[in-house]
């Protein structure tokens, strides 16, 4: 998979994430950009070492499983530290 499509995953992906978690995330397109690659490649990683499974090709159901899976556990520490900042 290419750079550009990669990305394109990335950003899917965070917003997929962000419909699947409840409550309100802060942030734009850029922050569930940046979410979503990192939670890409979070699920690529896991995936592998799991399910030896990687991030192969675009369109392929266990690149976006991962993809998403990924996303949903880097939102979710993601409100964790942004949620204990702003109660402080």
């Amino acid at each position: 998979m290419g750079f550009l499509g990669f990305l394109l995953l990335g950003l899917i992906a965070g917003a997929i994430a962000k419909l699947i978690l409840p409550g309100k995330q802060g942030g734009g397109w850029f922050v569930t950009l940046l979410l979503g690659v990192v939670g890409a490649l979070l699920g690529g990683w896991l995936g592998g070492l799991i399910f030896h499974v990687g991030l192969e090709s675009f369109f392929s159901l266990s690149t976006w499983l991962l993809a998403i899976g990924g996303s949903v556990v880097v939102l979710l520490i993601y409100g964790l530290i942004v949620g204990r900042r702003g109660d402080a």
